[in-house]
């Protein structure tokens, strides 16, 4: 546990997602890993944990990881996504490709 009782966010990179172990479940955010951008496919929160925010903190511990590390996100998670229309802060984070499609400075 974190300091603040919180279960830590943990980057499985063998595995490619970001995880939360809890109560004998997993929440996870899948992505793939490329060179200059990481691509988020999939974030999952069973039903057991659901609500706890869970879904939030894996978002922000993989954009918070792809800002350390240099990456560009392509967002093909919608969960990633909605987080990160919501968030102006995070725009930056997204691939420019991405941006022009939304509409969003380059």
């Amino acid at each position: 546990m974190s300091m603040n009782g919180e279960v830590p966010v943990r980057d499985n990179r063998g595995a490619d997602r970001f995880e939360i172990e809890q109560d004998g479940h997993l929440a996870v955010a899948q992505y793939i890993l490329a060179p200059d951008h990481i691509i988020f496919t999939h974030t999952e929160v069973p039903p057991e944990l659901g609500g706890k925010g869970l879904a939030t903190r894996l978002v922000e511990a993989g954009l918070a990881s792809a800002r350390q590390r240099g990456l560009s996100v392509i967002p093909r998670c919608s969960v990633f996504g909605r987080y990160m229309m919501k968030h102006p802060e995070t725009h930056d984070l997204m691939a420019p490709e991405i941006r022009a499609t939304l509409g969003l400075p380059v």
